[in-house]
């Protein structure tokens, strides 16, 4: 199995960004050295919510400053780009890095970004799609045109040519029932954000895997992304979770603006309905500690024994074989985030490398249907 980490680098009162830039950097740094199979960065913009906004740029950077860890993306918004341009700086970090790219796609939700990018939000989706094929078609093909909705592109080559068929390892991310379909038929991977109960994640793999086989495609483990707390008690990994991923409610509706409920009006977003009511209620301290309560519960949070414990759990219910990890979140501390990667590298990471358990593809556990809890969390 493999595992990565991932920079998420949120706006500090008081701090500033090139000390925070700093910081998360360091953690960069660290992945290669303890061990971890990949790198991946985030794609944000205007508010501070993660400073990356050019996601490819920052793994230029770790391309020079590595030798053999993957380099992935979580994800690139691909509407808010000309995919032109997205397929010709994949293909550069591609060379650059000699074949280790993993690229993962989205569309985004917040309003501020499509605002600040001057994109309608109701295009969102048929430029995600159309965007999603075009930039396999510029990776794959030494030359190629398109005649589409959003893009009419004369005939023209990407130069450099990438050197390990990167379109052959893209994911996406919260990919819709609409577009599932044209995702599995270009060989997409799944990308799953850990923000539901780990069997409701389990019934969007189930659901994707039937679409990929449906149209000819075998459909490849999902990459995971979840926050980690681990420390050598669980009460202090759990304190550590609580107070720290409490303070995401704040930066994610500081960003998104789902309490106002803008969403649910919004074409190819109405599912964020039930997100907007979610987060109004957020200024009742009861339901915001049950909230917590419930976002605690889905992320990867004890000991390390009890840390291998549960990826082994959400490995058998979804059948991933590449978790992606987070360690600085909220506001934390730089040095309590390295004690907590470092804590995960020493006694979970080979665990989750060598051991017997973690070895090969498992399908993911048959599904059991339960009572759909309310979905308390949904950044993209």
């Amino acid at each position: 199995m493999k595992v990565g980490t991932a920079l998420s680098i949120l706006a500090q009162p008081g701090v500033s960004d090139v000390a925070l830039y700093n910081e998360h950097m360091t953690i960069g740094d660290l992945a290669e050295p303890l061990g971890f199979d990949s790198l991946f960065a985030l794609e944000h913009h205007f508010t501070g919510y993660s400073m990356s906004p050019a996601p490819l740029q920052l793994l230029s950077y770790y391309a020079g400053r590595t030798k053999k860890i993957q380099l992935g993306t979580c994800v690139i918004v691909l509407p808010w780009h000309d995919p032109i341009r997205v397929a010709e700086q994949i293909a550069l970090l591609d060379v650059l890095s000699g074949g280790r790219t993993l690229m993962g796609f989205g569309r985004g939700a917040a309003t501020v970004e499509y605002e600040g990018f001057r994109i309608p939000m109701e295009e969102a989706r048929p430029r995600f799609v159309e965007a999603a094929q075009l930039v396999v078609k510029a990776l794959a093909n030494e030359t190629f045109d398109w005649q589409g909705e959003f893009y009419q592109i004369p005939k023209m080559s990407i130069r450099p040519r990438p050197i390990s068929s990167p379109e052959t390892r893209f994911y996406a991310s919260s990919v819709s029932p609409e577009s599932s379909e044209i995702m599995a038929k270009l060989g997409y991977g799944m990308m799953i954000v850990m923000q539901n109960e780990w069997p409701k994640a389990a019934e969007d793999v189930h659901r994707y895997r039937e679409i990929a086989r449906s149209v000819g495609h075998t459909p490849r483990p999902p990459i995971i992304l979840t926050n980690i707390s681990c420390a050598p008690t669980r009460a202090e990994a759990r304190e550590r979770a609580y107070r720290y991923l409490g303070e995401k409610w704040d930066s994610i509706d500081n960003h998104y603006h789902f309490s106002d409920g803008h969403l649910a009006n919004v074409k190819g977003y109405e599912s964020y309905a039930k997100v907007g009511k979610t987060y109004a209620k957020m200024k009742d301290e009861t339901y915001r500690s049950k909230a917590t309560d419930f976002y605690v519960s889905i992320q990867v949070v004890g000991t390390p024994d009890d840390c291998i414990q549960q990826i082994g759990e959400l490995r058998r219910l979804t059948g991933m074989d590449h978790l992606v990890t987070e360690f600085s979140f909220g506001s934390m501390p730089h040095y309590q985030a390295e004690l907590n990667m470092r804590l995960f590298a020493d006694r979970v990471l080979p665990v989750l490398q060598r051991d017997a358990a973690f070895q090969g593809e498992v399908e993911p556990a048959p599904i059991e249907k339960k009572e759909e809890k309310e979905r308390m969390f949904a950044p993209a």
